[in-house]
């Protein structure tokens, strides 16, 4: 017999879950095949119920230890948990924007060079800080942009660059993080789909100023929601801290007081002397911050990150020679020098495949085999971005392709072999079947 209730009520809660977990099976054409989803254990369930049990509803010790434990991970100085990677967006350009910046501060007006097929979150912080975003096109197959496209988008009032790697698969962000030197721009990356992704050897997520990453139950690590915002550099860090915090001056933890031992004996503003310093606010601010609940269940996710990642990697290699040779479709392929972790596989119709995109999604989805777009596609063909100021550098062909003619399935850790072998299965027959 169990000593203590908290002993037992782990165990129950794993007993629960292997029981739940006996009732999954895979029925073809039954089970729905999901693009993407969250791969919860049997630790992942008891991390979540203790901190439920300590009931500490707000940030507290597993947000501190999962900041921490992410910078190791992921190869950076500072972290910051968010509510979102959507967050963690807002924060990184904004923090770019303000006073503490100087003179090469962002300011409205600015213009910020981005993709235009992509998430929408990974340019609204451009439009919601006044500024315009600077569209460029990409290419087919990599589904990212290039250097040379950047490069020949900077214009006079162009003062940063804000960047997404296409599902997993990195842009040439070296060489963009080397033009963004060269030309004095900030470089925020958004590593949201890219967590364990490699360009050159090296982590994407390490090239920016900032980068950002999401945990929502799509993405590589999950805490239901959430994200966090990283940077290498002090000063960037602090300022997000007070964005993300209401804004406050203060760097003591919620339910600590007086860390910096001066908490009635400074002056700010035109406040009176000695105001408390943690209802002192330095910017106009949000409140962004995460969960010890969440965070609780990142932690308990983080260490299955090298596990989650050989399996994008597996199933996405299994797809891709399940498909290869089909005609009438064009495949996905690793930026050079990559090593992505997929976020899906992307799939584009040939103009001349004789069946459409809709065709082909429609009997995947009759058959219980999930799909997506590639997010907005074109996002200046979207209905929130009609009226709004921004600039097209060049064409945006490729991104009108992705709008019309592509689309992803899943490659995510919760797929089984004989999931994939089903999805390659299916696809060849409708492709075969309209030979």
């Amino acid at each position: 017999m169990m000593s203590e209730p908290r002993d037992l009520i782990r165990e129950l809660v794993r007993k629960y879950h292997r029981e739940r977990e006996q009732e999954r099976r895979f029925v073809p054409g039954e089970t729905l095949v999901m693009p993407s989803g969250a791969d919860l254990s049997e630790d992942d369930r008891v991390a979540l119920v203790e901190a439920a049990l300590d009931l500490r509803i707000a940030a507290g010790p597993h947000a501190l230890s999962l900041e921490k434990r992410l910078g190791r991970v992921l190869k950076r100085r500072k972290v910051h948990l968010t509510n979102s990677g959507s967050s963690a967006n807002l924060l990184a350009l904004t923090a770019l924007a303000q006073p503490e910046i100087g003179d090469d501060r962002l300011r409205p007006g600015d213009e910020v060079v981005t993709v235009a097929a992509g998430f929408p979150t990974t340019v609204n912080p451009i439009l919601q800080n006044q500024m315009v975003p600077v569209f460029v096109d990409i290419d087919l197959r990599t589904y990212n942009t290039t250097a040379e496209r950047v490069a020949e988008a900077i214009g006079p009032r162009t003062r940063g660059i804000m960047i997404a790697h296409a599902l997993g698969n990195p842009f040439p962000v070296a060489e963009v993080a080397e033009l963004a030197k060269e030309r004095g721009l900030f470089f925020v990356e958004d590593n949201c789909d890219g967590v364990d992704s490699r360009y050159r050897g090296r982590l994407t997520g390490t090239f920016g100023d900032f980068s950002t990453v999401s945990f929502y139950p799509a993405h590589h690590l999950t805490m239901g929601e959430g994200g966090c915002v990283t940077t290498d550099r002090p000063k960037l860090a602090r300022i997000v801290e007070s964005l993300r915090d209401w804004g406050r001056d203060c760097w003591c933890e919620p339910g600590d007081c007086d860390t910096c031992g001066k908490r009635y004996t400074q002056q700010f503003g035109r406040l009176p002397y000695g105001y408390d310093h943690k209802y002192t606010f330095s910017h106009v601010g949000y409140n962004l911050k995460t969960t010890d609940l969440q965070a609780a269940l990142g932690l308990s996710q983080i260490e299955r990150l090298p596990e989650f990642g050989a399996a994008r990697r597996r199933n996405w290699r299994r797809l891709r020679e399940g498909l290869d040779g089909l005609p009438g479709l064009v495949l996905p392929e690793p930026t050079p020098g990559s090593d992505p972790s997929w976020f899906g596989f992307i799939i584009t119709v040939a103009a001349d495949a004789g069946f459409d995109r809709d065709e082909l999604v429609h009997h995947l989805e009759d058959r219980r085999i999930g799909t997506r777009m590639v997010f907005a596609g074109n996002l200046t063909r979207q209905p929130a971005y009609q009226g709004r100021e921004y600039r097209i550098a060049g064409t945006l062909d490729n991104s009108d392709v992705v709008t019309e003619r592509t689309f992803w399935i899943g490659v995510f850790p919760g797929l089984t072999d004989e999931m994939v072998d089903y999805m390659i299965s299916t696809i060849r027959d409708f492709v075969t079947a309209r030979k």
